[in-house]
């Protein structure tokens, strides 16, 4: 049986390669070609270059203007999520979830972390997925979610936008 494997395996390489062959008739033809072209007379292409020199104006430099950066916050990814508050004052339209935890005592030290630097953290729970989310800050308008979200992501790296 291995003999018959090794036998049909080498049988098939064998056939690939000749089967891939080139032929070098093709690469005599299109050496050729090639060869006829840069043998042919390129008077035509001299006068059409000389009189497109004549025609170009010359490049007028303008002075450069900056145009003010307006944020598209509609592009920005927002997860949906049918949470409840665990511990906290009340999530509003869009938060900013930095943990997400399946033991509820992990979520709450995150929150006390984030409550002794400042923020109003809060913990909600997400019944589908059996999560507990870290939630730093929440907001009614997209763009605060956003522009929030940015900061705490030099801390916290994977923080994203929820929306309920």
């Amino acid at each position: 049986m291995k003999k018959f494997m090794v036998l049909s395996a080498a049988l098939c390489v064998a056939v690939a390669f000749t089967g891939c062959k080139s032929s070098e008739s093709a690469y005599k033809k299109a050496y050729e070609k090639a060869k006829s072209q840069e043998q042919a007379p390129s008077t035509t292409d001299e006068t059409t270059t000389t009189q497109e020199a004549a025609v170009v104006a010359p490049v007028e430099s303008q002075p450069v203007t900056q145009a003010p950066v307006v944020d598209n916050y509609d592009n920005e990814p927002v997860r949906r999520e049918t949470v409840s508050v665990v511990n906290g004052a009340g999530l509003k339209a869009y938060s900013v979830v930095v943990g997400s935890f399946g033991v509820k005592a992990n979520a709450e030290g995150l929150q006390q972390r984030l409550k002794n630097a400042g923020y109003d953290a809060q913990v909600a729970y997400n019944a589908g997925n059996n999560m507990y989310r870290v939630v730093a800050s929440t907001y009614d308008s997209k763009a605060s979610a956003v522009q929030s979200r940015n900061q705490l992501r030099a801390t916290y790296a994977d923080a994203w936008l929820l929306s309920r």
